[in-house]
């Protein structure tokens, strides 16, 4: 198995692990109407924002977001820029809206018929999230930046180990990146699927998701040079093929990734699931149904309502979440939950911090496209 040795992540739940399982155990939330970017929607939705952050000027924000995550997983691995140097370091990330061209100014500019200057294109050019990872720290194994929805800091994970175990390289930052943008914030409002209040994952009463923005980085290594938080033990996806937007009705590509997670392992050994859990109606009936199915019984959360949805992020920081509870043997309560939904056929996540055995742990993520990942953690006592 492929270790776990360094953790990190920044989001409106905390700018550290530390601080983020710390206001997560509390059950603090914080959604607020966004700050970054103006709305003129006559009622704004909220959205968990990154505070007084401020990024390197010369990259995007979400390529900032992405190095400070890594900053803190590198320190926790015990590895510093002289053994990065030394190793064949790759680099696989997740994003979404890292992705996109949309500095607009310099595109009204140019739509008036103007030649604004060229630096804001350079800035994206040069702000692809695992090439800028790549160039802060020096790293010179393989590159991927994951697209793949909201499923793609997930995938980033699951490819990561997969490196290690080809022998493409000797160490991996895997993760995912993404911040919060006026385009994403009204492209998700046309969809109709932001809820105008904190969001409730898994509750009856859930009205939709609210968005977040922030990063998580994991340092995957074969076993041996530093203390293991916990192993990567599986890793599955698999694709509905379905709806541009939505999830199969009966799960079908979830049902595929979560058996190939957990393919040769015992799934009676499951201590916790972190699940996708936007708070969307589809989303989180199609998700508990499964859930109530597959692992009967096997608690499971939602961290989103601390984080909001991150988009290409949210794998990554719900990775992070995952490792870290597994070695705590506890996780906190799914956020929002207070009433049970009978369309999910009696699954119900922890609505208080809970304490849970056994040496697995799963992070799961739904995407549009009908795209589905899980990662499987396995504890390293």
């Amino acid at each position: 198995m492929i270790a776990v040795t360094g953790l990190g992540c920044i989001s409106a739940a905390g700018r550290g692990l530390e601080a983020s399982l710390a206001s997560m155990a509390a059950g603090v939330r914080s959604p607020a109407p966004p700050t970054a970017f103006t709305t003129d929607h006559p009622e704004p939705c909220p959205v968990f924002e990154v505070g007084g952050f401020a990024a390197d000027p010369a990259l995007l924000r979400t390529s900032g977001l992405l190095a400070w995550a890594a900053r803190e997983a590198l320190a926790d691995a015990g590895l510093a820029p002289e053994d990065l140097a030394r190793l064949r370091v790759g680099v696989c990330i997740g994003t979404t809206v890292g992705c996109a061209l949309n500095d607009e100014p310099f595109c009204r500019a140019y739509r008036a018929g103007g030649h604004p200057p060229l630096e804001a294109m350079a800035r994206i050019l040069r702000s692809n999230p695992a090439e800028a990872l790549a160039r802060t720290f020096g790293c010179t194994g393989p590159l991927q930046t994951v697209v793949n929805a909201c499923a793609s800091g997930t995938d980033a994970v699951g490819l990561g180990a997969q490196w290690l175990r080809a022998g493409l390289c000797d160490v991996v930052l895997a993760g995912g990146a993404d911040e919060l943008s006026r385009i994403t914030y009204n492209g998700f409002r046309a969809l109709k699927i932001t809820a105008s209040e904190p969001c409730r994952p898994f509750d009856r009463n859930r009205t939709g998701l609210n968005l977040g923005e922030g990063a998580g980085v994991l340092v995957l290594e074969r076993p041996g040079r530093a203390r293991a938080r916990a192993f990567v033990a599986g890793y599955g996806t698999a694709c509905d093929a379905y709806h541009p937007t939505a999830p199969h009705p009966e799960g079908a590509g979830l049902r595929r990734a979560l058996a190939g997670a957990l393919e040769g392992l015992d799934p009676a050994e499951v201590a916790f699931v972190n699940a996708h859990g936007t708070a969307t109606p589809d989303n989180d009936k199609v998700e508990g149904l499964v859930l109530r199915e597959v692992l009967p019984g096997v608690p499971f959360l939602s961290t989103k309502g601390y984080t909001g949805h991150t988009l290409g992020a949210a794998g990554a920081l719900e990775a992070v979440f995952t490792v870290a509870c597994l070695e705590a043997g506890r996780i906190p309560a799914s956020a929002g939950f207070e009433e049970p939904d009978p369309a999910l056929g009696g699954a119900v996540p922890v609505d208080r911090p809970t304490s849970v055995r056994g040496r697995l742990a799963l992070s799961q993520s739904l995407a549009f496209g009908g795209n589905n990942a899980v990662v499987a953690f396995a504890e390293a006592r």
